[in-house]
C-alpha cells in the first residue's frame, strides 16, 4: 500500500506508442490550432473592443473583415527589416526567437480529451493529446520562465534607454507574478495529487477545481494577466512613457514574432488554467448531466476549445474595460497582495487535505469556509484601498494646496482646486501722497477732529 493514500494514481502507458508519423501529425496539429487560435483572436479582440467603444472594426478583408489579421502578418513581413547601429546584432536577432518558441511548447501536454478515450487518426488509435509527463505542469512553468529572456534579451540588446527600461520592467514583473501563480498551482497539486495534466483533469469527474479551489483560480487569472504583459498590466510596453517598450527598435518579422508570441501566449495560460480549474475537456455540468456522450469522441475539443476562447474574451474584455495601472500599483499586488494571500490559501488547502486524510467529513465545508473568508478579506483590502482614496480626495478637496505660478520659472494658469495667493491691495493716490508727506491718514484716527476743536 502506498504510504501517501491521497496521490491520484497516475497511468500514463497510453503514451509514447504512437509511431513517429503520427507523432509529427499531432504535433502539426498543436502548431496549426495555435497559429489560427491567434489569428481569430487578433480579429475577435479587434471587433470586440470596437463594438465596445461603438465602432465598426475591421471590415475590409475578407468577409466581415475576418481576414485582417492575415493581412496585417503578410504586410509586416514584407516591410523593411531594419537594425540599430548601436544593437548587439546576434542577441539582437535571436530575442524574437527566443520569446516565440517556449510560447509553442507548452501545449504539448495539454489534453484535449480523456486519456483512455482513443480517437482514429488515419486508422490508428491514439490519445488526444500529444504527451503526458508526470511533471507536466512543472513543465509548463520552466518554458514559461523561458520566455522572458526574449524580452529581456531584446530590451538590451536594442542598445537604446526605453527598451531597456521595458525589458526591466518585464523582468520583475515575472518575478513578482509567478511565486504567486506557483501557489496558486501547488494548491492543485496537493487537491488532485498529481502534477500530470491528464491525471489532473480526471480528478474533476466529480466537481471542477474552480468551485473547490476558488482564490486559487482568482490568483491565477490576475498573475496569467500579468504575465502575458497585457493590459491593465501591459506595463513592459506603456506607449505613454516607453514609446512602445521592449520592442521599439524592431520592425518587420521581428516584430511580428513578439506579437505572435504574446497572442501564444494568452492561448496557452487560457489553455492551462482550463486544464486546472474549469474541468479540461469536460462538459459544462447541464450537458453532462443529460448526455452520456459528451466526453467521448472527439466531443470533448469543442468544450476544451469554447472555454479557452471564453478565457479570451475576457482577455480582451479588460482590454477594453480598465486603464493601465501604474508600476507602483501593480508591483504592490503582486508582492503585498496576491503573495500573501496564495501563501495563506496554499496553507489552508494543505490542512484541509491532511484533515481529509485523516478520514475528516468536514473538509470540503472547512475548504469552502476558508474560501470565503479569504474572499472576504481580499473585498475588504480593496474597499479599504478605494476608501483611503475617497479620504484623501476629500481632504485635497477641503484644503486646496498653495499654488505657485512662477513655481516652474515661468508663469503657468492654476489647476483645478488651486487658487492663486491674495494679491495685495495698491494703495490709493491719497494714501501715496499722505505716506510721502508724512502725515496721517484721515478720518479713521479722528484727526480731523482734532483740528476742528484747536481751531476752535
Amino acid at each position: 500500500m502506498s504510504p501517501y493514500p491521497y496521490l491520484a494514481a497516475e497511468d500514463l502507458s497510453m503514451f509514447g506508442r504512437d509511431p513517429w508519423w503520427l507523432v509529427v501529425v499531432k504535433a502539426v496539429f498543436c502548431f496549426a490550432f495555435l497559429m489560427i487560435t491567434v489569428l481569430f483572436s487578433i480579429v475577435w479582440e479587434r471587433k470586440v473592443v470596437a463594438w465596445m467603444q461603438l465602432r465598426i472594426g475591421p471590415n475590409r478583408h475578407g468577409p466581415w473583415g475576418m481576414l485582417q489579421s492575415l493581412a496585417d502578418g503578410v504586410k509586416l513581413m514584407l516591410k523593411e527589416d531594419l537594425i540599430v547601429k548601436r544593437a548587439d546584432k546576434l542577441i539582437y536577432i535571436l530575442a524574437p526567437i527566443v520569446a516565440a518558441i517556449p510560447a509553442f511548447m507548452a501545449i504539448a501536454v495539454i489534453p484535449f480529451g480523456p486519456a483512455d478515450n482513443e480517437v482514429s487518426i488515419f486508422g490508428h488509435r491514439t490519445t488526444m493529446q500529444l504527451t503526458d509527463l508526470p511533471i507536466a505542469m512543472l513543465y509548463i512553468l520552466a518554458v514559461a520562465s523561458v520566455g522572458i529572456y526574449g524580452i529581456v534579451l531584446a530590451g538590451w540588446s536594442s542598445g537604446s534607454t526605453y527598451p531597456l527600461l521595458g525589458g526591466l520592467r518585464s523582468c520583475a514583473q515575472m518575478i513578482s507574478y509567478e511565486i504567486a501563480m506557483g501557489a496558486a498551482f501547488a494548491s492543485v497539486f496537493l487537491y488532485s495529487g498529481s502534477m500530470s495534466t491528464s491525471t489532473i483533469v480526471e480528478q474533476q469527474h466529480d466537481r471542477w477545481y474552480i468551485i473547490l479551489l476558488p482564490v486559487s483560480f482568482i490568483i491565477y487569472v490576475i498573475t496569467m494577466v500579468g504575465e502575458t504583459n497585457r493590459a491593465p498590466f501591459d506595463m513592459p510596453e506603456s506607449e505613454g512613457d516607453l514609446v512602445g517598450g521592449f520592442n521599439t527598435e524592431y520592425s518587420s518579422i521581428k516584430f511580428a514574432l513578439f506579437m505572435l508570441a504574446e497572442y501564444v501566449n494568452m492561448v496557452t495560460v487560457s489553455a492551462v488554467s482550463t486544464t486546472l480549474f474549469l474541468g479540461g475537456w469536460r462538459a459544462p455540468w447541464p450537458i453532462s448531466s443529460f448526455w452520456e456522450g459528451a466526453n467521448h469522441g472527439w466531443w470533448p475539443m469543442l468544450w476544451f476549445v469554447i472555454k479557452v476562447q471564453l478565457l479570451l474574451f475576457f482577455f480582451i474584455w479588460l482590454r477594453g474595460t480598465l486603464p493601465r495601472v501604474r508600476y507602483d500599483q501593480l508591483m504592490k499586488l503582486g508582492w503585498k497582495v496576491l503573495i500573501p494571500v496564495s501563501v495563506v490559501w496554499l496553507m489552508l488547502v494543505a490542512t484541509v487535505r491532511t484533515l481529509k486524510n485523516e478520514n475528516y467529513d468536514f473538509a470540503d465545508i472547512a475548504l469552502y469556509i476558508g474560501g470565503g473568508v479569504l474572499v472576504l478579506l481580499l473585498l475588504s483590502f480593496i474597499a479599504d484601498m478605494f476608501r483611503e482614496k475617497a479620504k484623501d480626495d476629500a481632504q485635497l478637496a477641503e484644503e486646496p494646496a498653495g499654488f505657485d505660478a512662477m513655481a516652474g520659472g515661468f508663469p503657468v494658469p492654476p489647476l483645478p482646486g488651486q487658487e492663486l495667493p491674495p494679491v495685495p491691495r495698491r494703495p490709493s493716490r491719497r494714501e501715496r501722497e499722505l505716506i510721502v508727506s508724512g502725515g496721517s491718514d484721515t478720518g479713521s484716527d479722528g484727526s480731523l477732529d482734532g483740528k476742528e476743536a484747536s481751531d476752535g
